[in-house]
């Protein structure tokens, strides 16, 4: 399927010499990595190992945390290796296989998004049916379809990527991305261009409906409810809120600077913008959530203390 493209290798053509300067951004993107495992593993075994946390609002963030390590291991191991190397060339298929654990990491965090607020909304909205609809069998069946169907649809996308003949094999950034090897088909991209489209419209959008619509129903009961409810829906709510705008906002930036010209914009400014859904998302969400939610934090001061 690979040799189809005819091009052996990619060039990562948005890195830059930096001289001596390269083994500061190696440590500082080590130890943001060093971080964004280590308190997402934190996180993730606080979760498993504690009984008291095997609810379904915890066991979709566990989900959320895991996904946040699948995404930085498919995008820091490369960048440090590039940031240390002299060619900043990678193989057709180690790229496609960026690009799969890339875009999987970026559709299971919409998916895992918008199951959450939906859990919000039944807790909120019908806390007197949420154990019945929410039930363990039902989580069960939401986290394997957040991680399926991402997984279906991006190995369609690199699918029909790979079959195309490029006629070129420059990346115009710091990592493999989709869209820049469609750009460099020398044929129709019509099949390309067209899932592309049904994806974002009937996924994503559909995605963002479904949160929006989620939380606005919220709304509406903080409205209407007591100082008690308002306060219950505003502890709850709101990471997941910060969180998703955090990442649409990394993703929007993403988006427009694949499909707009950037040349004014500074060099390291667009490689920041262009990795910040991949780099502060990671770190983000467990220091978020982790902070906000009581029981979390609760149990980490234990730890420390070696209460455990």
């Amino acid at each position: 399927m690979l040799n189809s493209t005819r091009v052996s290798h990619f060039t990562l053509a948005a890195f830059f010499d930096t001289g001596i300067l390269r083994y500061l951004f190696f440590m500082i993107v080590l130890l943001l990595y060093i971080l964004i495992v280590g308190a997402n593993i934190v996180l993730i075994a606080l979760i498993c190992m504690n009984r008291s946390l095997h609810e379904p609002m915890f066991l979709f963030l566990c989900s959320l945390f895991v996904n946040e390590l699948f995404g930085s291991a498919g995008f820091f191991p490369p960048l440090l290796l590039q940031i240390l190397s002299d060619s900043h060339t990678v193989s057709a298929s180690l790229c496609f296989l960026q690009i799969f654990c890339l875009y999987t990491y970026a559709n299971v965090q919409f998916w895992n998004l918008a199951v959450m607020s939906y859990d919000r909304y039944l807790a909120i909205c019908h806390p007197l049916q949420y154990n019945t609809r929410m039930s363990y069998k039902k989580v069960s069946m939401l986290i394997f379809l957040t991680w399926l169907c991402p997984i279906i649809e991006v190995a369609v996308m690199i699918y029909l990527s790979a079959r195309l003949q490029l006629c070129g094999n420059v990346i115009h950034k710091v990592f493999c991305d989709n869209y820049s090897i469609v750009k460099l088909a020398c044929y129709d991209t019509t099949i390309n261009n067209a899932y592309g489209l049904i994806y974002m419209f009937t996924l994503v959008f559909a995605l963002i409906i479904l949160i929006l619509y989620t939380y606005i129903k919220i709304l509406k009961v903080c409205f209407s409810g007591s100082k008690q409810t308002r306060q219950k829906a505003v502890s709850t709510c709101t990471p997941h809120l910060a969180s998703l705008l955090n990442f649409a906002f990394g993703c929007f930036f993403e988006t427009v600077q694949g499909r707009f010209n950037m040349n004014s914009v500074p060099n390291m400014l667009q490689i920041f913008l262009s990795v910040y859904f991949l780099t502060c998302q990671p770190l983000f969400n467990p220091v978020l959530h982790g902070l906000k939610m009581s029981k979390i934090r609760t149990l980490c001061k234990h730890l420390v203390g070696g209460k455990m």
